[in-house]
């Protein structure tokens, strides 16, 4: 049902560029899958798709190292591109007017292969940034709102640490401890393995 591809490429923002490593998760049956965050590559994300129906292209946040592919995998499969509005300035930041999407809303379900993708929307990280809670695989895509050892980066534009924080307080640990975390970048984890840890990280935080 879940599967990892990782691509590596550029982050840009704020006049600086850095490099990175990109999960893009695929999520769905042997008929039709969800493509998270299309990083970098297309042409190696639709390899791994294969004959598959790609649902939709669902981009948890606008950075353009989560979307930098999206229009490229848009035109190959024909699937629609899924952004919350509120990442608009982030979008346009990479794409302008070129490439289109369809807003995607908290609460929120994306069916694929007999499951559903829940959208909880967690900013912070970025305006329009959502992970995707999946139960009956207990499982939740996180983009780069929590990681392994903490929440995600907040020192550039349109990010805020105290919002994070609340994004991740009150959307994501009352989620059960075994839910697995898939992360944008780098290892998984689960929400038992993050909870206990949230008072540290807003002391370091601040």
């Amino acid at each position: 049902m879940i599967d990892r591809i990782i691509t590596s490429g550029t982050f840009s923002l704020d006049g600086g560029t850095w490099d990175v490593d990109n999960n893009i998760w695929l999520v769905g049956d042997a008929r039709e899958v969800v493509v998270i965050d299309a990083a970098h590559d297309a042409a190696a994300i639709a390899e791994r798709v294969g004959g598959r129906t790609v649902k939709a292209i669902v981009c948890t946040h606008a950075h353009n190292d989560h979307i930098n592919a999206a229009g490229e995998l848009a035109e190959l499969t024909g699937a629609p591109i899924r952004l919350h509005p509120a990442d608009q300035v982030l979008w346009e930041q990479h794409y302008g007017d070129a490439v289109s999407y369809e807003p995607v809303e908290d609460g929120e379900k994306i069916a694929v292969g007999g499951i559903a993708l829940q959208v909880l929307h967690t900013p912070g990280h970025a305006p329009g940034a959502v992970c995707l809670y999946v139960p009956e695989l207990s499982v939740l895509f996180s983009g780069d709102t929590l990681f392994k050892g903490g929440p995600g980066a907040t020192g550039r534009s349109y990010s805020s640490f105290d919002m994070i924080i609340e994004s991740i307080r009150e959307r994501l640990l009352g989620l059960p401890p075994e839910t697995v975390v898939h992360t944008g970048h780098g290892d998984s984890t689960s929400i038992g393995a993050e909870a206990p840890h949230l008072e540290e990280w807003i002391t370091r935080g601040h």
